[in-house]
């Protein structure tokens, strides 16, 4: 299916563009790149002084360039900004910042040439991935700096897969290197592309996450007799909040007519919060997401390029502004990363009353045979640690600030940052979840021949065993994680 983009697209047709969807503009889009150029030509001819069209960029925007070098200025702004250094940002991430770096231009209000997105745009259908470095970007320009290489023949890239330099990879899928024009360089380092396909996919992931999170909890309250008044309608309604009752509803759903569930009525007073708090902090976790979302959606609506170019080629105008800023995309990944971490957080816990004797009446860490056998007990130890993990990466970026281009760009809002901090929380959360589900299934293995499971637990119960089988201390647990870490990340729950 091909995404095409009129006026604005949401975050979920970004995240499809990243999952390999085909992206597409629609004529009006095209028009509007077009005009947005010819206001860009009018401006270089009548020597309007617009900022990175004629002038230096940063502390260097009183500076003056001569209409001779204005599309060496535009080359060597790529050149110059392409500082990113560490691992590479996955293929996925980078078709969504290119996805949303198009939506940017689409709005019509950056100038570049209709090839220039063009280009862009073949890059997405040839499966060509520039090769860019996942870190250095205080808001965005290292990250577009290393797409921006390849449009003019620098750089890396891998086309289906094939690692080339920048010249190969255009040949490759039949294009020349641009030259680039005036404001060329600077639009295609600019605006929150970066921030907005990163978050785009984070929210994505976050998403199924979340989804998997409920699933995981009903399979483990099953398993240790969970009191289920505690999610009663009524009582969750004391507490008004849309994603308590969400998560309260769906916990009731995948437990109905559970015989563990009717069995354990009544055993204890109340559980323990990990088991009687779900909804409460999965629902925040849920609400976080939803706002996160609209923010998402609210950058893809916005123009992010600075200078905006307005007006008409009789009457150019251009006006610089902070819209590259983006404080909000920030602050909502840092708050969706705090939301992921408490989630992932509680899961550790529940893991650690399926495998603890002291709390329960399953064999001693799941295992086989006790002694002779650890069972799951290292297992929580890998939660714990990647819980641990996650609390020093809730700390918020978008507090961290910093000064800039000698003293011009003096506040920064990290969003890619903040971004990049995310994606690794939701790492780190895939792992505790699909423990937890290992060990929840083992739990139930054990709980074989009493009552039985709900219909929909008994459903997650034999998707996880399709993947992993009981474990009887005979094969490294790390394989059966990453087995069914990938398998939750790509599916959702049955």
């Amino acid at each position: 299916m091909t995404i095409s983009i009129d006026r604005v697209p949401s975050w979920r047709d970004i995240a499809r563009v990243g999952d390999g969807e085909a992206l597409a503009l629609a004529p009006a889009a095209w028009d509007r790149i077009a005009y947005a150029n010819r206001i860009v030509a009018r401006i270089v001819e009548n020597g309007i002084r617009a900022y990175g069209v004629n002038t230096g960029v940063g502390a260097l925007s009183n500076t003056v360039v001569e209409p001779a070098l204005q599309e060496r200025l535009s080359r060597n702004i790529i050149l110059s900004h392409a500082c990113g250094v560490g691992d590479l940002v996955p293929e996925r991430g980078i078709r969504a910042i290119i996805a949303s770096q198009v939506a940017n231009f689409a709005h019509g209000h950056s100038g570049v040439r209709p090839a220039i997105v063009r280009n862009l745009l073949t890059f997405l259908e040839r499966d060509c991935i520039p090769e860019v470095p996942s870190r250095g970007s205080a808001g965005y320009l290292t990250h577009n700096a290393h797409i921006a290489l390849v449009l003019i023949g620098e750089g890396r890239a891998r086309v289906a897969g094939r690692r080339m330099n920048g010249r190969d990879a255009l040949a490759a899928i039949g294009l020349e290197p641009l030259v680039l024009g005036a404001k060329e360089g600077l639009s295609l380092v600019n605006g929150t592309a970066c921030a907005t396909g990163l978050l785009s996919m984070a929210l994505a992931r976050a998403e199924r996450l979340l989804n998997w999170a409920d699933a995981a909890a009903a399979l483990t309250l099953e398993a240790a007799g969970g009191q289920m008044a505690a999610f009663d309608e009524r009582v969750l309604a004391l507490r008004p909040s849309p994603g308590i009752e969400a998560v309260g509803a769906t916990l009731r759903h995948l437990l109905e007519g559970s015989g563990l569930i009717a069995a354990a009525r009544g055993r204890r007073t109340q559980d323990a919060l990990s088991l009687r708090a779900v909804p409460h902090v999965h629902g925040a976790a849920r609400e976080v997401l939803e706002r996160s979302a609209q923010l998402v959606d609210r950058e893809l609506a916005s123009v992010t390029d600075n200078p905006a170019v307005m007006g008409t080629p009789e009457n150019p105008m251009a006006f610089s502004e902070a819209h590259a800023v983006a404080p909000a995309l920030g602050q909502a990944a840092d708050s969706l990363a705090i939301a992921l971490a408490q989630v992932a957080g509680m899961s550790e816990r529940r893991i650690d009353r399926l495998v603890n004797p002291l709390v329960n009446d399953l064999p001693a860490f799941l295992a086989s045979e006790g002694g002779c056998n650890s069972g799951f007990m290292i297992a929580q130890y890998t939660a714990a640690s990647l819980s641990n993990a996650n609390r020093r990466l809730a700390a918020p970026a978008a507090t961290d600030g910093g000064v800039t281009s000698g003293l011009q760009e003096d506040f920064l809002a990290h969003p890619t940052v903040a971004a990049n901090k995310l994606l690794a929380v939701v790492d780190n959360a895939e792992y505790i979840l699909a423990i937890e589900l290992m060990a929840a299934a083992q739990a139930h293995d054990f709980l074989a021949g009493k009552e039985a499971r709900a219909p929909r637990t008994d459903a997650i119960y034999r998707a996880l065993r399709g993947h992993v089988a009981h474990y009887a201390d005979d094969r490294p647990l790390s394989w059966d994680m990453e087995t069914l870490r990938d398998f939750i990340r790509e599916a959702d729950v049955p």
